[in-house]
């Protein structure tokens, strides 16, 4: 759950106006405790993906509630047979098909949900699909209380992650400028723009401790110890299907910073990750 150099700041340059690059700074922009958060998260969260997907091919099915019905399914993933005779994937959300033949519930010949590229172990091997998870799930854990710890002890929460009452007051040019893909320069690349705030404050305080807490609702050992724990999440099937959803939020925040990491320098922001030192272009502006 570390603040990954994802969404970064956007220039103010106008369109009317050339910029010439004048001054290089070298700036320490993440300390070695994010840095090593970072990396650490990287193989966890794939491995918990992957083998939450094997998890889920087990049941391809989402439910509210604390019941399995199958009349009152929110999302299901499956193979069915034509009149034909021929095999397609169905994916239905809230009573609507969808054919997703090739990639879900039908796809290489195999009749699975999710295909064996995307889950750990490729084959169907709940057992060891759940042994991976609960390992990595712990560390992953493990590693995001270590990250908070530092990143409140340290000041990196208010002083980096917290919005400004200046950050509010532009979130609709921030906005605006990452959909044209305009990336920072001088001052504005050494600090985090408010939608790069609120990206890594909803991963820290919420997608994170969400998808922990509905895992956690999943274990008949700890509904016994916290009862509570599930009437609070509406249910057992309630909180699978919030924990697969946070899952895919998990996905949605992962490939946009990649993305973002690519179009805002990609070798700027690797070696910012590996060595802690980012490069800052200052600019003369003019007419």
């Amino acid at each position: 759950m570390a603040a990954l150099p994802a969404f970064e700041g956007l220039s103010t340059v106008s369109p009317t106006t050339v910029a010439t690059p004048c001054a290089i700074e070298r700036v320490y922009r993440h300390r070695l405790p994010v840095r090593v958060s970072h990396w650490l998260n990287v193989p966890f969260l794939i491995i918990l993906i992957m083998s939450g997907l094997q998890i889920f091919n087990a049941h391809p099915v989402l439910y509210w509630g604390d019941r399995s019905d199958r009349d009152q399914a929110l999302l299901s993933i499956r193979p069915m047979a034509t009149e034909s005779g021929d095999v397609k994937g169905i994916t239905t959300i809230l009573g609507h098909q969808f054919d997703t033949t090739g990639v879900l519930g039908y796809s290489d010949g195999m009749r699975r949900a999710f295909p064996a590229w995307a889950t750990i172990p490729s084959a169907k091997w709940l057992a060891m699909g759940r042994q991976w998870h609960l390992l990595f799930a712990w560390l992953f854990v493990i590693n995001g209380l270590i990250f908070t710890a530092y990143a409140v002890a340290s000041r990196h929460v208010t002083r980096d992650l917290a919005p400004t009452g200046r950050d509010w007051r532009s979130i609709g040019k921030s906005l605006k400028e990452h959909l044209v893909f305009r990336h920072p320069i001088g001052e504005e690349a050494r600090r985090y723009n408010v939608l790069q705030k609120l990206a890594y404050a909803t991963v820290l305080f919420l997608l994170g401790p969400l998808i922990v807490l509905t895992g956690l609702a999943m274990s008949p050992t700890i509904d016994t110890a916290v009862p509570w724990l599930l009437t609070v999440l509406g249910g057992r099937q309630a909180a699978r299907t919030i924990h697969f959803i946070t899952c895919f939020a998990f996905v949605g925040f992962i490939l946009i910073h990649v993305v973002q990491v690519i179009v805002t320098g990609f070798f700027n922001n690797i070696r910012s990750m590996i060595t802690g030192w980012f490069i800052v272009e200052h600019v003369k502006r003019h007419s």
